[in-house]
């Protein structure tokens, strides 16, 4: 079994912002290799107001920790007043296809009675990432029956010439020292056409024992498995990843003591670990996640060791 050693915190808002659309927040940051030697890390960031919108940040692919250039503008503005995506939208995932880059974001309504309504919507961009445009302006995963509140898409696979999606379903709240907080859990579904998801889907995961909310899912293959990182929020306020494994895709074991990575004694990621997404670089294994208040200081960037000499673990996407 390995560990995760933590590099610190890559991106910090406080120094590295570009604008007032980039006040504070960088959630779920999501890298894509751009080349050899570049990383894309799309990520959420939010105004004086909260409302974020997807930009992101170049690093060194050799040194993630190395910053080479970060986005003046959103690659993908709020949606319309009116709009799920109005108040708005974090990162889900990034797939490329012949057709362009499809990005499948979460975006963010506040409406009267609820804290906020999360759906997915999906955007296009075919200039290497630079600028996306909505494939339309209504949700792919929308409201359906257990799902009042939340369907967020938050890992994409292309298998077999179709589309594996795996997402939170949130559909009531958890009252905790009197404010609400979303409960849900981890589904998977898969399609002919991204735009269109069957209604019909699998139950992954669910809470348990004191834990009221598990999402985030990212699913990667390792050889003839699939390993998923999620995050999972208890009654108590810890708000941490896990992992789980699985044969197809659909049925998981959840083995969180293999996650190897722990909180920081102090700073930044002392109190939260959450949102973590993989990628691998010239024979190593990095981890892009959130810290503390879901990322309100950045994120940061940890590289996997495994205590096996031949590299048991080989995560790719």
């Amino acid at each position: 079994m390995g560990a995760w050693i933590k590099k610190g915190l890559v991106f910090e808002t406080a120094l590295h912002s570009v604008g007032a659309w980039m006040r504070h927040s960088a959630l779920t940051p999501t890298p894509w290799r751009i080349s050899d030697e570049l990383i894309r890390v799309y990520a959420g960031f939010r105004d004086a107001y909260g409302v974020s919108r997807i930009g992101y940040v170049d690093v060194s692919a050799d040194d993630p920790t190395d910053i080479v250039h970060v986005g003046a503008e959103p690659v993908l503005d709020i949606g319309r007043d009116g709009c799920f995506d109005d108040n708005g939208m974090i990162l889900g995932d990034i797939v490329d296809t012949p057709d362009g880059l499809h990005m499948f974001y979460v975006g963010f309504q506040r409406v009267a009675k609820a804290k906020f309504l999360a759906f997915t919507g999906l955007a296009i961009s075919r200039d290497g990432g630079l600028h996306f445009e909505r494939a339309q302006e209504t949700p792919i995963l929308d409201r359906a029956h257990g799902r009042s509140t939340i369907g967020a898409v938050h890992s994409v696979l292309r298998e077999n010439g179709r589309w594996r999606m795996w997402y939170a379903v949130g559909d009531d709240w958890e009252t905790i020292d009197g404010r609400p907080f979303p409960r849900y859990h981890i589904r998977c579904a898969e399609t002919d056409d991204p735009r269109i998801l069957p209604r019909e889907d699998h139950i992954c995961l669910q809470p348990s024992g004191t834990e009221y909310r598990i999402g985030r899912p990212r699913v990667y293959r390792d050889g003839d498995k699939y390993v998923m990182y999620f995050t999972r929020g208890n009654v108590t306020g810890e708000y941490f990843p896990g992992v789980a494994y699985s044969e197809d895709g659909i049925r998981w074991e959840r083995h969180d003591e293999t996650l190897g990575v722990a909180l920081s004694e102090s700073g930044w990621d002392s109190r939260v670990i959450c949102y973590p997404t993989l990628i691998r670089h010239r024979g190593k294994l990095l981890m892009f996640y959130n810290g503390n208040d879901m990322g309100i200081d950045g994120f940061g960037v940890a590289e996997f060791h495994d205590d096996d000499a031949n590299g048991g673990f080989y995560v790719h996407r």
